[in-house]
């Protein structure tokens, strides 16, 4: 009877799964007692010290600690605790708090894998993928080489990092980082001061197999009327942006390092986007009057399509024949990449930088 009324107390005092403070009362080469006060003495030991070993041989007698109830009454009397269920249950806590106020937090890279990067925040794993990293830190590799980018993000083992905790999985004990995120509200202050259509001054910083960056200098005011602070802003050249002709690598066009002009073309989502051909003169302009309906031209076969064949008809202005010009023919075997064939004029949009051509001559 005595038993079941103080297990009875026990219940009402504490759960199991509950987090208690307790007091280090004694310590064992793989073990520590805690005082939990009027529900007895508790014990983490085995596995549960283990995974939390580097915590628990720093505390000393007299020290106070969370713990986690995990059993009652286990061999000798103790209560069965674990360190490492609540120091991960009181983490979760505070990066909860820490994700809903938004503060920014120092993380130190631990590892990399072809997906981004890995760290460790208040004993739980973290991962900041590849595409929250901020424009400074994206890998910029031509052609995105995976073997090139998991290079580039180990280079950042060891760095640390300014984040904010993007989102929360405590069921997997999990956390998901974003650098990029801790820059949106600046951002949207700087990008204030431009509009589409303005045109900046900068310097290509990398290249992809999807375009180009660009860096360039913002000046920002400042609580002293005397001084500014200066700050880089980095926007993205899509390759369809960098030329008026159709291009299949960015470094045909630009390297790293070039100065160049370049015109904002869109401003959204706190990024920029920028074109080096809206600087340029459009080669369309006026191609209804040169190249009208009906005339025959001549072309360079650039690329076959499984929908038709791009055709050259100038430096910067591409054709396309359809694959439905060929009929019964295959395609593959009329016409030859890099020959030149008569084409028939079918229609020209100069608006929409489209021209449809017929094979009128096949190469002999």
């Amino acid at each position: 009877m005595k038993d079941l009324l103080e297990k009875n107390q026990f219940s009402k005092i504490a759960k199991i799964g509950e987090i208690i403070e307790g007091k280090v009362v004694g310590k064992g080469k793989s073990s520590i007692f805690l005082d939990l006060g009027p529900i007895g003495t508790g014990i983490i030991y085995g596995r549960e010290f283990r995974e939390a070993k580097e915590h628990l041989k720093k505390l000393k007698t007299g020290d106070k600690v969370f713990s986690k109830i995990l059993d009652f009454d286990v061999e000798g009397g103790y209560i069965d605790l674990s360190a490492s269920g609540a120091l991960k249950k009181r983490s979760f806590d505070t990066l909860k708090e820490t994700k809903e106020t938004g503060e920014l937090i120092k993380v130190k890279i631990l590892g990399a894998n072809r997906g981004g990067l890995t760290a460790d925040l208040f004993g739980v794993a973290a991962f900041l993928p590849v595409s929250q990293l901020s424009r400074e830190h994206y890998p910029k590799v031509k052609g995105g080489d995976k073997l090139k980018i998991l290079k580039e993000l180990q280079s950042f083992i060891g760095q640390e990092i300014e984040v904010k905790i993007l989102d929360l999985f405590p069921d997997k004990g999990q956390i998901i980082l974003s650098e990029k995120a801790k820059d949106l509200e600046k951002m949207k202050d700087i990008l204030d001061k431009y509009n589409v259509g303005d045109v900046v001054d900068g310097e290509i910083t990398g290249i992809t197999n999807f375009g180009a960056f660009v860096k360039f200098p913002v000046s920002l005011s400042s609580k002293d009327p005397d001084k500014e602070t200066m700050e880089e802003l980095e926007g993205l050249i899509h390759i369809s942006e960098l030329d008026w002709k159709i291009i299949a690598d960015p470094a045909e066009i630009v390297k790293a390092g070039d100065k160049v002009k370049a015109k904002i073309v869109d401003i959204s989502n706190g990024k920029i986007s920028l074109s080096l051909k809206a600087l340029k003169e459009d080669p369309w302009n006026g191609v209804n009057e040169k190249y009208k309906e009906g005339k025959v031209v001549s072309g360079k076969i650039t690329k076959l399509n499984p929908f038709g064949s791009f055709v050259q008809i100038t430096k910067e202005i591409q054709a396309l024949c359809h694959i439905s010009e060929f009929e019964d023919k295959k395609m593959e075997e009329v016409l030859e990449i890099g020959e030149e064939y008569q084409f028939k004029i079918l229609s020209v949009d100069e608006k929409k930088h489209r021209m449809n051509l017929k094979l009128v001559q096949e190469k002999k």
